[in-house]
C-alpha cells in the first residue's frame, strides 16, 4: 500500500500537540518540584534520579531506539534544570552589579582618556586606541601585564589589548593574564593588520639573515619566513618595538615584521608587502577598564568560567545559553594551571544586560559554575 505522507504528518501533528500538552503539564510539576527544593535547601541536580529515569525510558523505547530517548531525556533534563534554576536563583553581588549597571549606562564613551598600549609609536594597539579615542593620551607599556597592571592600579583608566587574530587565532598570552587581573571589557574592534618587510635604506631581501617581530606576526607570516629557512627568525615584545630596533642597530642583515606606518616613524624602506600568510588577516582589540560600565551600543558579553569537572557539565551551561535564544559568538577554552586536563572557559555572547532575560541567564550560569568572572557589556566597532 503507497504511503500517504499528509496522513503521517496529521498523525504527527496530533502526537506533537498531545506531546507539547504534556510538556507545558511536566513543566508545572517541575516548579513545585523546584518550590520544595527552595524550602528544604536542597540541590538542583539530582544525577540518581536523573539516571533511574533514562535506564526506564531507554528499556521502554526498545533496543532500536534507546539511544535516543537517553539523547531527548538528558535535553528535556537540562531544559527543566534551567526552568528550576529561574526560580531558585539566589540574588548575588553580581545580580546587584548588573542592576545598577543596566540602570546607569552612559552615554559614550570618553572622547580625551589615558589609555595603557603596550609596545611603542607605530604599534597596532596605537592604531586601535587611536580610532576608540578621539585624543588618547597614549602611554607605552613592555608588556600586556604592564597594560593590566596600569588599568587595575588607576594609573590610567583604559588600556588597550590584542584578543584574537583572524589568521594566527586567540592572543593566549592576553587570555592567560585575564585570569589574574580584575578588569571589565567596555570595547571592542578589529583592526585589518598589514604586515611589511621593513629594513635600513639601501638593504635587499637577500642581504637579510635575521628578521625581528611580535610572536603573533611571525606566526600570521609563515609561509614567507618557510620559504626562506636560511633566515633567522627573533621573538620581540611588540611589532613597532622590533621595527624600532631594525632602525637603531645600523645592521644590513636585520629586518623587521611591522606596520607601513614604520617606515615613516623609523626610517625603514619596505623590502616586501606581501609576506601575510593571508591578504584578509584582522586582529581584535579590547579596550579595558577597572570597573563594570556599560556604554549606549554594547551589545556582546564576555564571561570567563570554570565548569565542574564532571561529565556534561558544560553541556548543562550551554543548554542555559540555548534556551535563552542567545548567539554563541565564541568559546575558547585555556588550561588551568596546578590542575590536569581542567579548563576555563571564555565565552562571547550576543546580547544586553539590559534585557532581564539576560541579567537572569548569567546569575543562572554563575550558579552553575565552579568560578565565573563577568568580563563585561560592550560595543564592537567594525
Amino acid at each position: 500500500m503507497e504511503l500517504d505522507l499528509k496522513n503521517i504528518r496529521n498523525q504527527l501533528d496530533t502526537i506533537d500537540d498531545q506531546m507539547i500538552a504534556l510538556f507545558a503539564q511536566r513543566m508545572q510539576l517541575v516548579s513545585q518540584v523546584a518550590e520544595y527544593k527552595k524550602e528544604k535547601g536542597l540541590p538542583i541536580l539530582d544525577t540518581g534520579r536523573e539516571r533511574q529515569i533514562i535506564n526506564r525510558v531507554s528499556l521502554a523505547a526498545g533496543e532500536e531506539l534507546e539511544h535516543y530517548a537517553k539523547l531527548m531525556y538528558q535535553t528535556l533534563f537540562n531544559v527543566s534544570r534551567a526552568h528550576q534554576a529561574e526560580r531558585l536563583r539566589p540574588a548575588s553581588s553580581l545580580s546587584e552589579k548588573l542592576e545598577k549597571a543596566a540602570e546607569n549606562v552612559q552615554q559614550k564613551i570618553p572622547g580625551r582618556a589615558m589609555v595603557a598600549c603596550q609596545g611603542t609609536e607605530g604599534a597596532y594597539s596605537q592604531k586601535i586606541c587611536d580610532r576608540m579615542f578621539e585624543f588618547a593620551d597614549i602611554l607605552y607599556m613592555n608588556t600586556f601585564n604592564d597594560v593590566f597592571n596600569a588599568v587595575e592600579s588607576g594609573m590610567c583608566p583604559f588600556g588597550i589589548l590584542p584578543i584574537e587574530n583572524s589568521t594566527a587565532g586567540s592572543v593566549t598570552q592576553v587570555y592567560d593574564l585575564m585570569e589574574k587581573h580584575h578588569f571589565h571589557i567596555v570595547r571592542a574592534a578589529r583592526q585589518r593588520i598589514e604586515h611589511r618587510l621593513l629594513a635600513l635604506p639601501g638593504v635587499k631581501i637577500g642581504d637579510i639573515r635575521e628578521i625581528v617581530s611580535h610572536e603573533q606576526a611571525l606566526r600570521q607570516c609563515s609561509a614567507f619566513l618557510s620559504a626562506h629557512p636560511e633566515i633567522k627568525v627573533t621573538v620581540m615584545e611588540n611589532t613597532a618595538v622590533a621595527a624600532a630596533h631594525a632602525a637603531s642597530s645600523n645592521r644590513k642583515d636585520l629586518a623587521a615584521i611591522a606596520s607601513r606606518e614604520c617606515c615613516g616613524l623609523y626610517g625603514l624602506e619596505c623590502l616586501s608587502d606581501q609576506i601575510s600568510d593571508t591578504p584578509n588577516n584582522s586582529t581584535r582589540f579590547i579596550c579595558i577598564a577597572k570597573d563594570l560600565t556599560v556604554y549606549e551600543g554594547a551589545n556582546k558579553i564576555s564571561l570567563m568560567l570554570s565548569a565542574a569537572h564532571q561529565p556534561g557539565s558544560l553541556y548543562r551551561l550551554l543548554t542555559h545559553i540555548a534556551v535563552t535564544g542567545l548567539n554563541l559568538t565564541k568559546l575558547e577554552s585555556r588550561p588551568m594551571p596546578g590542575k590536569d586536563f581542567e579548563f576555563r572557559f571564555f565565552f562571547d555572547l550576543e546580547g544586553s544586560i539590559l534585557d532581564p532575560a539576560v541579567r537572569g541567564l548569567i546569575s543562572q550560569l554563575q550558579q552553575d559554575s565552579d568560578q565565573f568572572v563577568f568580563l563585561g557589556n560592550y560595543e564592537e566597532m567594525r
